[in-house]
């Protein structure tokens, strides 16, 4: 599909997913061992991260605005790079949001979410990997369907917790705390599953 001078872009899609996996260990590691009084510290860590996503987004932009010629359509690659960029901003924001609202202890809904958000994260970046080749890959779509399955769980658990949230009828701030929680998480899942489907509609239109 592309030559050695077009294998940057895929490697940088590559580096921008093991970007969002790093956040997603960072951000796991907080949730199994939560200490709300550390999390000052860790939003550091995590923001540091978002920023290498941020800073090899903007490295892609500037390649790509000097070149005429791209392995697949110029708007397809902004895309992925969007998007990718917007998964790892999905991560720190639900770190943000545990902070904002003062969540003092993790519920096993969270942690669910956690696995469904790693798990999706993985298969991003074998998507990416195979990317380059996705003609003569074997894998690249079973990884983008395992994608939008992981998406749809994240879906339903999102609906069944907050669910549980009102029929245990606890503290309403707490409620509206977790709700807004678990909201990033579903939306966390969306942004892979955007990736995704970019992935698949290059496919497409190049097959």
């Amino acid at each position: 599909m592309s030559g050695k001078k077009d294998n940057i872009y895929f490697e940088m899609f590559v580096e921008m997913s093991e970007i969002s996996n790093q956040a997603v260990k960072k951000l796991k590691e907080v949730l199994h061992d939560f200490h709300p009084d550390k999390l000052g510290g860790t939003m550091k860590e995590l923001h540091d991260i978002e920023s290498a996503g941020d800073e090899c987004k903007h490295k892609l932009m500037e390649k790509l605005a000097k070149e005429f010629i791209t392995p697949i359509e110029r708007e397809d690659i902004m895309a992925l790079a969007d998007e990718l960029d917007d998964v790892t901003d999905a991560i720190e924001d639900i770190l943000l949001k545990i902070y904002m609202y003062n969540i003092q202890m993790i519920l096993p809904d969270a942690l669910e979410f956690m696995q469904i958000i790693e798990n999706c994260c993985k298969e991003l970046t074998h998507v990416m990997k195979e990317f380059p080749n996705f003609k003569k890959s074997k894998t690249i779509n079973d990884s983008i369907i395992e994608i939008n399955h992981l998406e749809e769980l994240g879906d339903k658990l999102y609906l069944d917790s907050v669910h549980a949230l009102y029929v245990k009828k606890g503290d309403p701030l707490e409620i509206t705390a977790w709700r807004e929680v678990y909201s990033c998480f579903e939306k966390c899942c969306d942004t892979c599953e955007h990736v995704a489907d970019v992935v698949a509609d290059v496919i497409m239109k190049n097959t």
